[in-house]
């Protein structure tokens, strides 16, 4: 199991486990961790503001505030089937272990008669999520762009050369079926075109990216547009 996953398994079974909580040895062996993980998972939902309690002693344990459940969601069994299947169908896609997250937690509070249907139609749609690219690539290259900083890669062209060049992340960019790291390069000093499955190796470093905006790319072709939702989408 990912951490991230496993984040957000953790923060289900606290929320489940209501005002009595979960001893750290009980969560170590219910994921098959050491219980030093745990607590450092624990440390990390603390930090991104799950407000965990803490009880010391025989009986002690952690747990998560009532307050902290979701508010009910209302979706169609087809919505959420299909937010199941694009997420699950873009493995590759930028921030998609986020995703998969993101849409756990949706369906995890609908009501139990849409998830019952929500389960029944998921199992009829098959995803083949064979996909190149590493994990710790796209995690460093995710961060680099949320966080803008400079990204170390170390990027083999079409003829197997490798070189290591520092870029600057402007965009994710998906065509063709390959997604691309659009990005200054330091080296060649101009916006490049990295096609993600082929960077061998990722880092993110300590420095701040420049002002180089979306703009310098140029006009997206008329096929193509964002994944930022519309207002009056979002509010069907």
């Amino acid at each position: 199991m990912k951490r991230v996953e496993r984040l957000h398994a953790l923060s289900e079974m606290l929320r489940r486990s209501g005002s009595r909580g979960c001893t750290a040895d009980r969560l170590a062996i219910e994921f098959g961790v050491s219980v030093r993980t745990i607590k450092r998972d624990i440390d990390a939902l603390e930090n991104s503001g799950a407000p965990i309690w803490s009880r010391p002693g025989p009986r002690g344990g952690y747990g998560l505030a009532i307050q902290a459940d979701l508010p009910p969601v209302r979706l169609t069994p087809a919505q959420a089937v299909a937010l199941l299947a694009a997420v699950s169908a873009a493995p590759d896609a930028p921030y998609a272990d986020l995703a998969s997250v993101a849409v756990s937690k949706i369906v995890d509070v609908l009501d139990p008669p849409t998830r019952e249907k929500v389960d029944e139609l998921a199992r009829r749609i098959w995803v083949n999520t064979d996909k190149s690219g590493t994990r710790t690539v796209r995690s460093a290259l995710e961060e680099a762009m949320s966080e803008q900083r400079v990204a170390r890669i170390r990027y083999a062209a079409q003829d197997g050369d490798e070189t290591t060049r520092d870029v600057e992340p402007v965009i994710f960019a998906s065509t063709n079926g390959h997604w691309y790291l659009i990005a200054w390069c330091r080296l060649r000093n101009e916006m490049r075109w990295f096609r993600v499955g082929r960077i061998v190796h990722a880092t993110v470093t300590k420095t701040p990216c420049g002002t180089h905006t979306v703009e310098e790319i140029g006009s997206a072709p008329a096929t193509s547009r964002s994944v930022r939702v519309a207002a009056d989408a979002s509010r069907n």
